[in-house]
């Protein structure tokens, strides 16, 4: 990590200083929503600066510049959306945070090479390096369908014929007969 944690804690000290920038009167009208907007009026005591009146929005209230717009552990948040963005990445600087529509099997591509290669991820989510499974060779086809065949044909029949057909064609009728069936029963 290339920024100190004192120049964090002097951001932090100076972000706690900061006054909270509100939109002139917003806290008398309902209708106007409390986000900054910059004062124009002619007579507008805001804009004048009137001693009681919230503070305006001006430069001297910026954190340092070496800090500013870092993620709090200290690393330049760097959005990516696959394994190929991870090249560009200096591990010493920045930090990686993995797009939200990206998809959990390219997201794990993604946790996986970013752990080889020792970059910080800031939204690994539930998934973590260490809990990750390894790639598992897939055996030949040939195996595969030998393991597949070892299994006789009528246990395979005897398992689909388990369900009884009057339980499926019953659930068939029902479907079929509706409200109308129900009311020439109850009549009967």
């Amino acid at each position: 990590m290339v920024i100190n944690k004192e120049l964090l804690q002097l951001r932090k000290k100076i972000a706690e200083k900061r006054p909270e920038f509100v939109r002139q009167e917003s806290w008398r009208y309902k209708k106007l929503a409390s986000n900054w907007r910059k004062p124009k009026g002619k007579d507008n005591k805001m804009r004048k600066q009137v001693s009681g009146v919230p503070r305006l929005v001006k430069v001297g209230y910026k954190g340092p510049r070496i800090s500013r717009g870092l993620h709090p552990s200290g690393y330049n948040d760097v959005l990516v959306f696959n394994t190929r963005d991870l090249t560009k990445i200096d591990p010493m600087k920045d930090a990686v945070r993995i797009a939200h529509g990206v998809g959990n099997k390219k997201r794990i591509e993604i946790v996986t090479e970013a752990t080889k290669l020792k970059i910080k991820i800031l939204n690994p989510g539930k998934i973590e390096a260490k809990k990750l499974p390894e790639k598992v060779e897939t055996k030949p086809k040939k195996e595969a369908e030998a393991k597949v065949e070892t299994k006789p044909k009528k246990e395979a029949e005897a398992k689909v014929e388990t369900k009884p057909k009057k339980e499926a064609e019953a659930k068939g009728k029902k479907e079929v007969k509706g409200k109308s069936s129900r009311k020439k029963v109850a009549k009967s």
